[in-house]
């Protein structure tokens, strides 16, 4: 079960950074009231799954899924550059994401 609220935490992640984008600062009501109820229920899956998983882990995967997550957003729904650089970081992250994963088992 920890591993599923790791998971859902950093979707989470992603939603909350993708809103907060969309806010324009905060400025924007509905995109702002996403953000802070997306970014409240992600910490708080983060915590729960940190009660049997080693900080290190989680905390790694949780930031490897949004970073990864939000670069997906940016290029599918912002239009953001998908330069062969950027999509070879993203791989390597998620490499890493990956060996973390194995190493925790």
């Amino acid at each position: 079960m920890a591993w599923l609220s790791l998971i859902i935490a950093g979707l989470l992640e992603v939603v909350w950074a993708f809103s907060m984008k969309q806010s324009d600062g905060l400025t924007r009501v509905g995109p702002t009231v996403i953000t802070l109820i997306t970014v409240i229920a992600s910490f708080a899956l983060l915590s729960y799954s940190m009660k049997s998983l080693p900080l290190g882990t989680a905390y790694t995967i949780w930031t490897g899924i949004g970073a990864v997550g939000a670069f997906a957003a940016g290029i599918i729904f912002l239009g953001e550059p998908a330069s062969l650089s950027r999509v070879v970081a993203a791989v390597l992250i998620v490499s890493g994401l990956l060996m973390m994963k194995l190493v925790s088992a």
